[in-house]
This record gives C-alpha cells, sequence and structure tokens, in this order.
C-alpha cells in the first residue's frame, strides 16, 4: 500500500468547498464547516485542520488542537496534550488506511491524545490503541472521553470521588 499523506489544510474557499462534500453525507455532527468558516483567512497555513487527498480530492479529515497543561482536565498530573476532533473519512474511502493515517500522524506528536468518539466508532479507537479516560466526576464534561498515552508516557490513574 502506498503511504498516505498527511497535509495541513490551508483555511481558504477552496478547502470551505471541500468541506462541503463532508457535510453530503449526513454526518453534520462531524461538520467541520462551521469551524472553517469562523476562522477563515485566506491560505492560513496554521490551520488545526489535516487532511489526505486522494489525486485533487479531499476524503478523508480531522482537527488536531494542542491544549496547554493548564487547561487540562484529564490527565494527572496536568499536562499538554493534543484533542483530535472530527476525524471522519468519505464512505468510498473508509477501510482503506485513510483514518489510521491521520491518528499515527496525531500520535508522532508523541503527546497525550483525547478524543470523543463517535458512536459506533469505538472498535476504530480501541484498535488505534485508546482507551476510556479514568477521570473524576467533578471533570466529566457530559463527554465520553477516550486517551492514548505515548509509549513510555504513564497517567497516574484518577480515582472517582
Amino acid at each position: 500500500m502506498e503511504t498516505l499523506k498527511v497535509e495541513r489544510l490551508l483555511v481558504n474557499y477552496k478547502t470551505l468547498e471541500e468541506f462541503k462534500r463532508f457535510k453530503e453525507y449526513g454526518n453534520q455532527e462531524l461538520s467541520m464547516l462551521d469551524d472553517l468558516q469562523n476562522n477563515i483567512v485566506e491560505n492560513d497555513s496554521e490551520s488545526p485542520f489535516f487532511g489526505i487527498y486522494y489525486g485533487s480530492a479531499l476524503v478523508a479529515r480531522m482537527s488536531l488542537y494542542r491544549v496547554h497543561a493548564k487547561y487540562d482536565q484529564y490527565f494527572e498530573p496536568p499536562q499538554d496534550y493534543l484533542e483530535l476532533w472530527k476525524l471522519e473519512v468519505l464512505p468510498d474511502y473508509r477501510g482503506k488506511g485513510y483514518g489510521k493515517a491521520l491518528v499515527d500522524f496525531a500520535k508522532s506528536y508523541k503527546l497525550p491524545i483525547k478524543t470523543n468518539p463517535r458512536i459506533k466508532s469505538h472498535a476504530f479507537w480501541e484498535k488505534m490503541g485508546f482507551q476510556k479516560a479514568q477521570y473524576d466526576v467533578e471533570r466529566d464534561l457530559g463527554e465520553n472521553p477516550l486517551i492514548w498515552m505515548p509509549p513510555g508516557v504513564q497517567e497516574k490513574e484518577l480515582t472517582d470521588k
């Protein structure tokens, strides 16, 4: 299999048009269209959006945000981590390694990663090495986060109060 190249997506009107293809597949809860429209700056190269192209078509995407330790509500001791949001692969390209390539790209930063999986996607995240986050009730934000820890980085388990 060819190596899939993950690219930082430019925040511009071309990317906005490409994002509309994803929304058409009924995944409005995953749509980054609103995020993109709110942050549009012509050809912003520091966007939080990453994707994989097949030819000239964007077929997989995610947003990846670095959260600084002072805002950490999931790890003990608090630490910088990545928040992986809205990973989506167009239906015709699923099962071909695009989602794994995006997750591996995020893992290459060697920081803990937190994600909130979509319904029916837990098997994918478990296969990628993610586990249910352990955190106390005070930290529960109505999410069911999964986390991944880089090799050699250990999280102290949080206990329910």
